[in-house]
């Protein structure tokens, strides 16, 4: 009887203990967030954020390495799932034939980056991070990784539906990098400024819409 009451409160103090070391992670991360978007990535401290998840910064070191093992804790699976999903719209577009890819083009890119503007808001702080608070670590570029993909498939469907692109009016890699750093900055904007999906999804159909007949004009397609 003795033996199984001590096995008991052994047991349920296991437990607690684990419960409490599984809520530290989850403490350091929500703590780590706020910290980052007041102070962004270079002037947050690791000692404030380990006061208010309650913790020890040798405790934050162990589980995540350094300053920016805890950031990319936080942003790294977003990024990951949001450079998927980009991707996999780039890859299954030019995956159709020329003339549906020349005829398809502004329907399709507009209507899939309203999903991406779902998943944006879903993850609406990460996003934050990302473009506001990432300055010195690897994801102050994230953008520029969006820009440069674009670029490449645009590339690709230029040569598709219309051949060789640097002869068509004066179009040139560097004149793409333009475009769309300004488009990709333009859809950013909405997080920048905390817009609501609603009013997010409104100006960013209508910056397409823009975008779209822009490049018309431009490259004749």
């Amino acid at each position: 009887m003795f033996h199984s009451i001590v096995m008991k409160r052994c047991f349920e103090k296991g437990e607690n203990m684990r419960k409490r070391v599984e809520g530290v992670r989850e403490r350091i991360l929500e703590c780590a967030m706020e910290e980052f978007l007041e102070k962004g990535y270079t002037d947050a401290s690791l000692r404030t954020i380990a006061e208010k998840a309650e913790t020890s910064t040798n405790s934050i070191y162990v589980r995540f390495g350094d300053k920016e093992g805890l950031f990319s804790a936080i942003v790294e699976p977003v990024v990951n799932e949001m450079k998927e999903m980009f991707q996999n719209i780039q890859e299954t577009f030019h995956s159709f034939d020329a003339e549906t890819q020349r005829r398809e083009v502004g329907q399709y890119s507009a209507g899939e980056m309203l999903h991406m503007v779902d998943y944006i808001y879903d993850n609406f702080n990460t996003f934050r991070l990302l473009l506001d608070a990432s300055y010195g670590t690897r994801f102050q570029n994230f953008v520029d990784w969006m820009v440069s993909i674009e670029e490449e498939y645009t590339w690709k469907w230029m040569e598709v539906t219309g051949g060789a692109p640097e002869l068509q009016n004066g179009m040139t890699r560097d004149l793409y990098h333009m475009v769309y750093t300004s488009f990709f900055e333009g859809i950013f904007e909405v997080v920048r400024h905390e817009m609501s999906r609603e009013d997010a999804k409104k100006y960013i159909s209508m910056l397409c819409r823009y975008h779209h007949a822009g490049f018309v004009a431009l490259c004749g397609q």
